[in-house]
Parts: C-alpha cells; structure tokens; sequence
C-alpha cells in the first residue's frame, strides 16, 4: 500500500489504521495514538508522554444537561492533544478556576517512555485518578503524575460534572428517565471514563485488565461509590482512598435528594418546578444558586442500590483490594475555611458554641469535657481535634473494620506535621498534616510549598507503595519499610511520617474512637426513643 492510500485510509477509517498501516512512518510517530473515536497527538518528552484534554463523552449541553452521559461523534483529522481540556462549572475556589463552560468531559493521559514501561506484554499498569472538592469544585489538570508514569505506570486524570450540574436530582428529571432516576451524573461520567478505558487504554500501552482507582476527598469517596455501584462492576480491580470516608459512609434517597433538588429549582426561578426550566437557566445562574457542600450521590436503585456502608455491611459491592488512610489533623483545613479566612479565629468564649453546632446540644457537654481547652494551644486548634476524630479518622477506622475481613486492606494515617500547605495560606497555627497535605508528596503541583530532604524520602516511599499496590494490588517491595495488611486485631496502620513509613498502633487512642462510638450510640438510643 502506497503512502497515499494510507493517508486516505487514515482520514476515513482511522480506528482501522492502525491495525492496517505498518510500513507508514507517521504509524512511528509516538506523539500520535488512534482511539476509537479518531488519531489523537500529544506530547513527547524525555521522561513521558502526555496526551491532553481527549474528549471521554458527548459535551453534556442542551438537551443532554442532566442526562447520561452519551459517546462523543467521532473525529477524522489528528486531534490537538496538546493542552488541557476545559474543566467543568463551578465557582472560583481555592481548589479550581472558575468556569461556566459545560463542555468539559475530557481525560488525560500520561504514559512513560520506552525506557521506564513496565515492558509486561500485557501493557503498564493503569492509574485513574479522580478529583476532590466537594463534589462540587476541582479539575484534573491540576495533577501531574510524574513520579508515578516514572514507575511504569500509565495515569489517566478525569474531569466529571460537578454540583447541580452533576448531582441535581429533581422529580422533572426522573420522569423523563427510562430507570425514573436522577442526580449521579458526575459518579455516571466517572464510570464512562472508566469504560472508556478499557476500550482505548492499550493503544496508549496500557493493561485494560489491571485499572486502579484512586482519589483524595470527594474523589476518595468517589472510590467508595464506585465500590457499592453495580455499574462499575469490572471497570476497575483496586482502589486507593485518601481521606474518602469522611461523616462515614451513608447515602440520601433519591426521595431526599429530590426535595432538595425543588427546593433548587425554585431558587433558580422554576416555579413550575419543569426540566424545561431548569434547562432554560444559564450556568452562572445556576452556580450562584448552589452551595459549595450541596452536592450529594444519592440511593437511586441503579447507579446506587445502596449506600456504601450498606452495600460493605452485606459483602454486596465490587470487591476489591484497598488502601485506605487518612490525615492526622484533616479538619485543620475546614477551621480555616470556616472561621479564619471567613472571619477571625474561634476564641474561648465561641469555642462552646462551635461545639454544640457541631455535635449538637444533647452531646455538646460530653464532648467538651472530652476537649477541655486546656488541653490545647487555641481553639481552633481544639476544634480541629473534634472534627478530624469524628468526622475522618474514627469514620475511617469503622469502614476498615467492616471490609479488612472481604478484601485485602492495606491502611495509613498521613503524619508529616510539617507538610507544606497545598491550597491555603498561612493562618495562625499550624495545619500540621492536614486535608489534602499528602497531595504534594504523590503529584506535581504547581502551587504550594516545597518538599525538603526527609519529606523527598517519604514521597519516594509513598510513591512505590502507591505503584506496587497499583501493579499487584500488594504495595510491598523491596526497599520500602513493609506494610501489613490491615487486622482489626492489631489495629495496626502504616504510618507515613517521614523520612520513612513506620508501623502505628495508637490511632484509635489518639482520635477517641471509643469516645466516638460511645457517643453515636447513646445519640442512636435518643433518636429511638424519640
């Protein structure tokens, strides 16, 4: 076949060309890879391969707002996969750039070069990562994985809809679905990628059969989510949460998500409460009309059958293997969110009430005798204490106490009290190992401060155990400290503290969980007796 033909080829079948055209010499060219929607080109460099902002699914405009997400039509020239994609709506923050731009299902792909493949005739191991921010904010070009491609991995970074606009479930929308459900597009357009993958992943050199999943917050919980989801069902064989099952693991009704969703609607000026309505509304108006923490999945029977912590107390959820762990002072973060830069910190005389909004006024004096202010340097710093032991930590430790016995779990607690401040600035204490701290020591930011030499030592640990787990679902080696599986009967954890991991054996001390437990108990037997 001449080089004509093969170009004419190229333009009118190009999932067939590469199949077909070997002699050609653009089929050398590795900044270019064939989909199966069209030829993609990308970039080149000396330690990886990058391909940015590939169109995962339809844009979800016009008619297909608050809709499944659909395939995208297929292309016939070499799309620019040169820079990345626009990231979905959502309002200025400090974890994502504004936008109003709905065109915003894209992927990225980062794979290594020849020299640091995994050279297994399967293809590399394969990396998803999904985003944090409330479900609401975030966008995936934040995250560059370069240490991780530099193991042999292939990692793909995924934007999904987000806020209303992701998660909006209204009664008008069910009636218009053939399954009478709404809201969980955002968790659908994860689960679209992810198919999306296994179709087109081993053109990029990846093994569609060896696919992790991973993602800090909302996109920890989105791992979580995908766990309990039918629908994900072999689109993915391990999982990494970071800091993923905050306020435990319980999902809305759709019923309660829909309530919500009218309520929405009417802020937006749909008295007819109609989906012609809504999707009437511009995306600034809807954005101004949705609170940063309003985004929920929710039980819809299909996307969700359950809530997860439902779905791990019956064994009925993708089972998988796990790494899962938090962050030893997470709730720092949201002192700081919600007070200091909202305000001025929390002084002695607030610290009561701050309580009571919290945990509410029947438990407020227990756990302000469990707090005592004495015990701490400020009260914000007390205040972060109450919120990192009952909303991360303890919540944490129940989930790996029901599923350490159905998959194999391998848990941390992030320790570095020294980790450099990834989204917020300086405040007046320390954020010590806070809310997305260990961000830095797995990805390339482009913010944010730097690590120094013991934490360089941690990061290079925690990437070959994030790596090792990815290609085995084990995360040992040789040359990181060993990390056993996680025993409810030891109560052991991996401690990541620098210069190097070590085991830990007080979390449950350390966060109260007793307390906690306690606590949720007695507050159970108040409610039934109500």
């Amino acid at each position: 076949m001449n080089k004509r033909n093969a170009l004419i080829l190229l333009l009118m079948f190009p999932a067939v060309y590469a199949a077909t055209i070997e002699p050609l010499a653009v089929a050398a060219d590795q900044s270019m890879v064939t989909t199966e929607r069209g030829p993609v080109r990308g970039i080149v460099t000396d330690t990886l391969h990058m391909f940015l902002g590939i169109p995962y699914a339809a844009p979800p405009v016009g008619n297909l707002r608050w809709k499944p997400p659909k395939d995208h039509v297929r292309w016939f020239m070499p799309l620019d996969a040169r820079r990345f994609g626009s990231h979905c709506p959502q309002v200025a923050s400090p974890f994502g750039k504004a936008s109003v731009t709905e065109d915003c299902l894209f992927l990225n792909i980062f794979k290594p070069n020849d020299e640091t493949s995994d050279g297994s005739s399967h293809g590399d191991p394969v990396m998803v990562w999904i985003h944090g921010g409330v479900l609401t904010v975030g966008e995936s070009d934040d995250y560059i994985p370069l240490k991780l491609v530099q193991h042999g991995l292939i990692v793909v970074t995924i934007n999904y809809r987000l806020g209303a606009l992701g998660f909006l479930a209204h009664p008008a929308l069910s009636a218009e679905s053939p399954d009478h459900i709404s809201g969980n597009y955002g968790l659908m357009d994860q689960q679209f990628a992810l198919k999306w993958v296994q179709r087109n992943i081993a053109a990029f050199g990846g093994n569609p059969h060896n696919v992790t999943i991973f993602g800090e917050s909302a996109g920890g919980r989105s791992v979580f989510l995908q766990l309990a989801s039918p629908m994900a069902t072999g689109l993915f064989h391990r999982g990494i949460v970071q800091s993923g099952a905050y306020f435990g693991l319980s999902v809305p009704a759709l019923a309660d998500e829909e309530a919500h969703g009218q309520a929405f609607a009417a802020s937006v000026g749909c008295s007819d409460q109609s989906a012609h309505c809504l999707r009437s509304k511009s995306v600034k108006e809807i954005l101004e009309n949705w609170g940063l923490f309003d985004s929920s999945a929710n039980v819809d029977g299909k996307v969700l059958p359950q809530s997860p912590d439902s779905a791990f107390g019956t064994g009925q959820f993708n089972h998988a293997p796990l790494i899962h762990g938090t962050n030893h002072d997470e709730w720092r973060f949201f002192v700081v969110l919600f007070f200091d830069l909202s305000g001025s910190p929390i002084t002695a005389d607030e610290y009561p009430a701050v309580v009571e909004s919290m945990v509410g006024p029947d438990a407020a004096p227990l756990v302000l005798a469990e707090y005592p202010l004495a015990n701490f340097d400020s009260p914000d710093l007390a205040v972060g204490a109450i919120g990192t032991d009952s909303i991360f930590s303890c919540p944490a430790r129940a989930v790996d106490r029901v599923l350490f016995a159905q998959v194999p779990m391998f848990t941390y607690e992030f320790n570095d009290i020294n980790a450099p401040e990834v989204f917020l600035p300086p405040v007046t204490f320390p954020y010590g190992a806070t809310h997305a701290s260990e961000l830095r020591y797995l990805f390339k930011l482009s913010w944010g401060g730097q690590l120094d030499g013991v934490q360089k030592d941690l990061s290079n640990d925690m990437i070959r155990y994030w790596a090792q787990f990815a290609r085995s679902g084990d995360p040992n080696s040789q040359g990181v400290p060993s990390w056993p599986q996680y025993d409810a009967s030891t109560d052991e954890l991996q401690s990541m503290l620098p210069p190097s991991p070590m085991p830990e054996f007080g979390f449950a001390a350390d966060h109260k969980c007793d307390f906690w437990s306690r606590l949720i108990a007695a507050n159970a037997q108040r409610a039934a007796a109500k």
